[in-house]
């Protein structure tokens, strides 16, 4: 039927959709619900690429249609949350802080111009890597099997996941850490380098399920459900890091 082919692209529009609510409550302020409708719209992008294997219907179209809808879920989302993170722990207020609700006065030449903050700016850096790196995606048929450099929608989990800390984690270490603006300006340079650097990273496409051929992978699954066992919410930044450190040591293994 004409329809088959189309139904990838509808779930990749919901992946879209998705993307835009969150933006829509990450302007807001509303960090948790935008971290809510962000892991719904990875889940449809997920589920879109499987959709088109499985009815074989890829396409080009359905290749670019999937960047676009990234570039806003998995890119402009996690660059307005790290800005509101920076503002809120360079005013040492709530989440309730309007984005241009403070501002602070320069002087420039005998002129007095009220600005607001640049400092929380760095983290549209995300953004802009994770556009860049969506472009470069498209165009690399080394990526069809595995990464090159961090897939957008890890970045996007791990900064979404901070927000989702500081509402529901007890720990005040951890708090505080999160609630650093050197840590979260670290966090953007640190990930927006790791999105479009050529370190090799494994994808959980599976060709089959044989132990030797897929341990890496297996390990990275069991060892993660064990982390959110016993560490909770806390547990996501964790997988992420996981999920680097195991495809390094894939690596080491694969070239030695």
């Amino acid at each position: 039927m004409v329809i088959k082919k189309h139904i990838p692209n509808i779930i990749t529009l919901l992946n879209l959709f998705s993307g835009v609510i969150a933006v829509l409550f990450a302007a807001n302020n509303d960090l948790v619900t935008a971290a809510i409708f962000v892991l719904l719209g990875i889940f449809f992008d997920f589920f879109d690429g499987l959709a088109a294997r499985l009815l074989n219907v890829q396409s080009e179209l359905g290749l670019q249609l999937d960047s676009l809808a990234d570039v806003v879920t998995s890119g402009v989302v996690p660059g307005i949350v790290m800005f509101q993170l920076i503002l809120s722990s360079l005013n040492h207020d709530s989440f309730e802080v309007s984005m241009f609700e403070k501002t602070e006065s320069l002087n420039w030449i005998g002129f007095k111009i009220h600005t607001v903050q640049l400092l929380p700016f760095v983290g549209i850096i995300l953004t802009l890597a994770a556009a860049y790196r969506l472009a470069k995606f498209n165009l690399d048929d080394r990526q069809t099997s595995s990464f090159i450099g961090l897939p957008t929608p890890a970045m996007a989990l791990f900064v979404l996941s901070l927000p989702v800390i500081l509402a529901f984690g007890n720990n005040d270490f951890i708090f505080n850490l999160v609630s650093n603006p050197y840590f979260l300006i670290v966090v953007t340079l640190l990930f927006s380098f790791l999105m479009n650097t050529e370190i090799p990273l494994f994808s959980l496409k599976f060709k089959n399920f044989s132990l030797s051929n897929n341990y890496i992978e297996l390990s990275f699954l069991v060892i993660s459900t064990v982390l959110v066992v016993f560490f909770y919410i806390y547990a996501i930044p964790l997988i992420i890091v996981l999920y680097v450190l195991l495809s390094i040591v894939k690596n080491s293994i694969k070239n030695n």
